[in-house]
């Protein structure tokens, strides 16, 4: 599975001081697993970062679009087109 670009998202609300961002993307790991790595946090601070494995390509990708659809219903998007 070749290294994908990253996803980043945003959510920003003034009224209630919130600007966070979330990041993934998929990379191969030295073992043959899939790594998933994501990232979140404040806009302008380091994040947290969690590391993943999935056995396959495509155990990866269901988990990454899992993620998607639950931050995109909890407000976040991407931050390409929020610029």
């Amino acid at each position: 599975m070749p290294t994908e670009d990253a996803i980043h998202l945003h959510r920003i609300d003034p009224a209630r001081n919130m600007a966070r961002f979330y990041r993934m993307s998929s990379t191969p790991s030295l073992f043959g697993d899939i790594c998933l790595v994501r990232e979140w946090g404040r806009i302008g601070r380091p994040g947290r970062i969690r590391i993943d494995l999935y056995q396959t390509g495509e155990q990866a990708m269901a988990a990454r679009e899992a993620l998607l659809r639950v931050k995109r219903q909890r407000g976040y998007r991407d931050a390409s087109k929020m610029e």
